[in-house]
């Protein structure tokens, strides 16, 4: 163990974290209301590997959000980066090893139902992971959705959106395996299939924090229209760009759910 990760884990010890915040592509702009005691970088931290994407810096810290003991995952790692799905998921059983009994997802995330749009935030009630050779059929079977995503903590961000004057939609999200974004053929089976936002994250985490008894929230982050709904092509540039326009929002709906904890 570490120097580093041997204080972020006696900070941890002696005053449990309520929360883990995973920030995705883009998105650790959105932490004004965090305040870190320490941190440190995934290399250090047994059984993490460091993000290899442009917008991941690859790093743990503990402190409060809105008075709140959390840990923050400023960035994540992906299958397409060559990881096996316990790689993937090793950032949550390490924060369920920490003391978080609640895990907020984030992502940046194509949009496709036609009311997101860049700067949308959806709350996701239900995911379809569309990673393995059968996934495709068994969602068109009308199988293959999860609904691993806690009611009480959609409510509060529906709540925060209200009273803000936005409304924010809970939706269905879809994990495809990456890298390269879908075909416009994709996206219009995934919309006739009742998909409101695709990305390439965010299932596998919050499957194996459902498994291991936490309560999972998951908020997507619209950074653009999904592939043939607008017009143009897709860049991870402008992903991050926009990510970075709706950070401050999201730190906020993050603010709220951990105060609620």
């Amino acid at each position: 163990m570490t120097a580093a990760f041997a204080r972020v884990s006696r900070i941890a010890n002696a005053d449990a974290p309520r929360a883990a915040v995973v920030l995705g592509s883009g998105l650790g702009g959105g932490t004004a209301h965090f305040r870190e005691l320490a941190r440190v970088g995934f290399g250090e931290v047994p059984g993490l590997v460091p993000p290899t994407v442009h917008g991941h810096t690859g790093q743990l810290a503990v402190g409060t959000w809105a008075d709140t003991p959390v840990l923050v995952f400023f960035g994540r790692v992906h299958f397409y980066e060559g990881h096996s799905y316990d790689v993937v998921s090793a950032p949550v059983r390490v924060a369920a090893a920490l003391g978080a009994r609640t895990l907020i997802l984030t992502n940046a995330a194509g949009g496709i139902h036609p009311a997101l749009g860049p700067g949308d935030l959806m709350a996701i009630r239900e995911h379809v992971a569309l990673l393995g050779r059968e996934s495709w059929r068994a969602l068109a079977a009308g199988s293959g959705t999860a609904a691993v995503y806690s009611p009480r903590l959609i409510r509060a961000m529906q709540e925060h959106g209200a009273a803000a004057g936005r409304e924010l939609r809970a939706g269905v999200y879809a994990a495809l395996t990456g890298p390269c974004y879908e075909t416009p053929a994709e996206i219009r089976a995934l919309r006739t299939c009742g998909v409101d936002a695709v990305g390439m994250s965010t299932v596998i985490e919050a499957e194996t924090a459902a498994a291991l008894g936490l309560e999972v929230a998951a908020v997507s982050c619209v950074t653009n229209k999904a592939a043939g709904l607008a017009g143009g092509g897709l860049d991870h540039a402008d992903v991050l760009d926009n990510a970075e326009l709706v950070a401050g929002r999201l730190g906020e709906l993050i603010g709220t759910l951990v105060r609620g904890l």
